[in-house]
């Protein structure tokens, strides 16, 4: 599943879901690289 999280307070990245942080934050993969952040809420239309 694709997620996109933020790093900083401009930078996000999207990538595949690795895994999720007790602290609230989730880990994705991208290529060979991990990133760790918060994620961007998803909005569902109606």
């Amino acid at each position: 599943m694709l997620r996109t999280i933020l790093v900083g307070s401009c930078v996000s990245v999207q990538g595949l879901l690795v895994g999720k942080l007790a602290d609230g934050n989730i880990v994705v993969r991208v290529d060979d690289k991990t990133f760790v952040g918060k994620p961007v809420p998803t909005i569902r239309a109606a």
